[in-house]
C-alpha cells in the first residue's frame, strides 16, 4: 500500500537531504531536470484537457450552428439507443468491437472523432 520498497535509493536520499543541500551540483542538476520533465509532461497533459474541454464548450456554445445541430442530433440517437437497448448489450457489443481484429481496424479516426478534433479551441490564439 505504501509503495516504500518501490522507492530508489535516489529518492530517499532526496527526501532526507538537508537544506541547504549537502550533494554535489551534478546530483542536484538532475534532480532538477527530472522534476522539469515530469512538470513539463504534466503541463502538456493539463493543456489537452483544456483543449478537450474547450471544444466541449464550443460545442455548447451556439456559435456554430451546425455542429451544435449535429451534437443534438447524436444525442437524441444515443438517448434512443440507450432507452431502447439494454445497457449489457451494449458493453459487450463495445468490447467486441473494441477487441476487434487488427484487419478490420482503420488507421483513419472515425467520423465522430475526426468532427470532435476539427472543433475550434484556443490552441491556435496562444503566442
Amino acid at each position: 500500500i505504501s509503495h516504500v520498497h518501490g522507492v530508489s535509493p535516489d529518492d530517499l536520499d532526496e527526501e532526507f537531504d538537508l537544506f541547504p543541500t549537502t550533494q554535489r551540483p551534478e546530483v542536484v542538476r538532475s534532480r532538477y531536470d527530472r522534476l522539469r520533465f515530469i512538470a513539463g509532461m504534466m503541463q502538456k497533459t493539463l493543456g489537452e484537457f483544456a483543449t478537450q474541454g474547450e471544444r466541449v464548450q464550443s460545442l455548447l456554445s451556439w456559435r456554430d450552428p451546425r455542429a451544435t445541430a449535429i451534437f443534438l442530433v447524436f444525442c437524441l440517437v444515443t438517448a434512443f439507443v440507450f432507452l431502447v437497448v439494454q445497457f449489457k448489450v451494449l458493453v459487450i457489443w463495445l468490447g467486441f468491437y473494441w477487441m476487434r481484429h487488427p484487419r478490420l481496424r482503420h488507421k483513419m479516426p472515425s467520423v465522430p472523432v475526426n468532427f470532435f478534433r476539427r472543433l475550434p479551441a484556443r490552441t491556435d490564439s496562444l503566442l
